[in-house]
């Protein structure tokens, strides 16, 4: 009998890779399967791992089975690829038990005749790994091919976006920043002060076996050491929501008090609706708006379970003209972005963007901002954010906007808020993070006063 898990990881990559779903849309659907806890974790850990891995992985495959990554059955592909990396990683389970379920799972896929292939490949592996042929660190760093080929496949980065970090960056901040790619992320969560108190957040938690830490930069953030706080039956989820630290610091630019009247306009999943419920201490009126019935359902569920009766959901397309007649006195356009920022976090990304997808967003991005700005009262305070590490995405936007004949000026983020610490505000006065600087996900943030 195959191990659950694998077959269940399997899976969870062959939609992913065919396009079916993204990678926590098909973690989730696949966990649904599992009965056992350890399998469900078990199964999350080789999908993301084998996303994370996969430049160095398809490598390997190449090289010891001769044979190009797009001549093989995408069957065989992902058990190559989830099988080899559990050889790599998981070094307490047996090799012979690996190989051996590698090759169920190719009777499974009714690929009967690859089970020799796969067997042959895979125990190579098995006997080299102590001694992989993978490409070194290059002794010297300048040398431009040796540093790419190092970082893209031993380090699993598409080499478009290798290239451009290690050309905008240099070798050392590229190497940090994909090797902070590569880790796990930690579970961080933001407590919800509408039902608890800052203060009183770790002792809460800690009362149910969960250990947390201050986050770093995130006045409300708090890093899980030890415990479950999902699966604690003791802990109320509403005391707090899972948001991504970097994350949680763009809510800070509307201020400490964002106004009467917020509109949240791609608000979806709600992690900064809920942020901005708390700022307006669940007062005045704050709009959250999504355009996809799904994305509308993730923000309900999240507004419900904070507690936050000051939101009102509705439906709108930011890419036309929003349906208000009324104006606000802060609207933030968290846009939708190729999400470069966050690879940590969401590994499949790196395989699915193309370079050639950053001016189509663009694009898409400036006209949403260009809605928005139209909802903001005189004297009002417009926000730009991106989960995105490239310039096309972020400054390029907001210099176009500004450009654009806009009544609108810019407004330094430390001016903004006085939450937000200098050390994430860039140059420009925009919010940055960046992993090589700030052990953080890459967000960027911008911020516009309307004169008039």
């Amino acid at each position: 009998m195959i191990a659950p898990a694998r077959v269940a990881a399997y899976e969870v990559l062959l939609a992913v890779s065919s396009g079916q779903a993204d990678l926590p849309t098909a973690i989730a659907s696949a966990r649904g399967g599992l009965r056992d806890d350890r399998d469900r974790a078990l199964a999350a850990d080789i999908a993301a791992g084998v996303q994370r891995s996969r430049g160095a992985l398809d490598h390997l495959i190449v090289t010891f089975s001769k044979r190009e990554i797009d001549r093989l059955d995408p069957e065989i592909v992902e058990i190559l690829r989830l099988s080899a990396y559990q050889l790599l990683h998981h070094s307490r389970v047996p090799a012979s038990a690996v190989v051996d379920d590698a090759v169920n799972l190719v009777r499974r896929a009714g690929k009967r005749s690859a089970t020799g292939f796969v067997n042959a490949v895979l125990r190579t592996i098995s006997r080299q790994r102590k001694a992989l042929p993978l490409p070194r660190r290059p002794q010297d760093p300048a040398d431009r091919p040796a540093a790419i080929e190092y970082l893209s496949v031993t380090l699993s980065h598409p080499r478009w976006l290798v290239a451009r970090w290690y050309d905008r960056m240099g070798f050392d901040a590229t190497e940090t920043w994909l090797t902070f790619n590569n880790a796990p992320a930690p579970l961080t969560l933001r407590a919800n002060t509408l039902r608890v108190r800052r203060e009183d957040f770790a002792a809460r938690l800690a009362a149910d076996q969960v250990t947390v830490r201050p986050a770093r930069f995130a006045p409300d953030g708090f890093i899980v050491e030890e415990g479950q706080p999902l699966a604690r039956a003791g802990v109320d989820p509403g005391w707090f929501i899972v948001q991504d630290e970097a994350s949680q610091l763009v809510p800070l630019l509307a201020g400490a008090h964002p106004g009467p009247s917020v509109l949240d306009a791609c608000a979806s999943p709600g992690g900064k609706t809920t942020a901005l419920a708390a700022a307006m201490r669940d007062g005045g009126l704050l709009i959250a708006s999504d355009v996809r019935n799904r994305r509308m359902d993730l923000l309900r569920r999240a507004v419900a379970a904070s507690g936050a009766t000051n939101v009102r959901l509705v439906q709108a397309d930011l890419l036309a003209p929003l349906p208000f007649t009324h104006r606000f006195d802060c609207v933030l356009v968290d846009a939708p972005c190729s999400g470069l920022g966050i690879l940590r976090r969401d590994p499949d990304i790196r395989w699915r963007r193309r370079e050639s997808d950053l001016p189509m967003l663009a694009t898409a991005q400036l006209r949403m901002l260009t809605h928005a700005a139209e909802a903001v009262a005189p004297g009002g305070r417009l926000i730009y954010a991106t989960c995105s590490s490239e310039p096309e995405e972020n400054e390029a936007v907001a210099d176009a906007f500004l450009a654009g004949a806009s009544p609108f000026v810019p407004v330094d983020a430390r001016q903004a808020s006085a939450d937000l610490p200098a050390a994430v505000v860039d140059a420009r006065g925009h919010l940055r993070t960046l992993p090589h600087v700030h052990g953080l996900e890459a967000f960027f943030g911008a911020v516009f006063e309307r004169r008039h």
